[in-house]
């Protein structure tokens, strides 16, 4: 098992393949790994840590538009021949990730046709919570979205809590961090999180679900219908609580 999803799903002679063209990269908080309408020259299948795929308007912050960890895979517009990226990326948890360049890539595809069927259904998927992601940014109330967003970092998360400071939450959501420190207030007073310091703990998951919009679970059910894969292992998300899994473009914004 390579602790990624979709390689995870991978028939075994493929995955081969992949794998000796394929480098362990490691991903380090901060770090910007793509940037918007900049050509991308690897696919990148996070093991552990996660990613923000974020969109660049005018002189706005980056708001974030998606998050990917071992459920998916970055760069996947490389299938389509296309090198340009539709949105920046930046390291949001530490972590380690295969690289595949986009040459790579395209000696796999003709001899690959689990790996093309997985990144044509991701890809698809990404699509549906981009749309799931642009209707909650409009139409739900910032703590709901902020119990989401939480609950999208803990899935991707090795464990229950990860960093994060409020600034950094209040630019990701396209929000003031006043209203941040607010909608995480009463989160907290709820006993549903726990934040000190930059780090954040999920202490009552089920009560964070319950908190937060439908598009989270809107977003899992997506992901499981839209990937196929067979019952028990298709869930984005962890519901062991294990590490992992949502979309992301989306999982996409919260």
């Amino acid at each position: 098992m390579t602790a990624n999803q979709l390689l995870d799903h991978l028939p075994a002679a493929e995955l081969r393949r992949l794998l000796a063209q394929s480098i362990q990269v490691p991903l380090r908080s901060g770090q910007r790994l793509g940037t918007q309408d900049q050509p991308a020259r690897v696919l990148l299948f996070p093991l552990q840590g996660f990613l923000s795929l974020v969109t660049l308007m005018d002189a706005h912050p980056p708001l974030q538009v998606g998050m990917v960890g071992c459920e998916g895979v970055v760069g996947v517009q490389l299938l389509l021949g296309v090198a340009t990226s539709p949105v920046s990326v930046m390291v949001q948890e530490d972590g380690q990730a295969w690289s595949l360049t986009a040459a790579a890539l395209r000696s796999q595809l003709p001899d690959s046709p689990g790996l093309r069927r997985l990144l044509m259904r991701y890809l698809l998927v990404q699509l549906r919570l981009s749309a799931t992601a642009a209707a909650c940014l409009h139409f739900h109330a910032l703590q709901a979205r902020l119990a989401r967003w939480l609950l999208m970092g803990q899935d991707r998360a090795q464990g229950d809590g990860f960093a994060v400071t409020q600034e950094g939450m209040a630019h990701l959501l396209g929000v003031r961090r006043v209203g941040v420190t607010v909608a995480a207030g009463a989160l907290q007073e709820a006993g549903l999180i726990r934040y000190h310091r930059g780090w954040v703990t999920v202490s009552d998951r089920a009560g964070l679900e319950a908190a937060a919009c439908g598009c989270y679970a809107q977003d899992r059910a997506s992901y499981r219908a839209g990937m196929k894969f067979p019952p028990g292992n298709g869930a984005p998300h962890a519901d062991e609580h294990a590490p992992v899994a949502a979309f992301s473009a989306s999982h996409v914004i919260p």
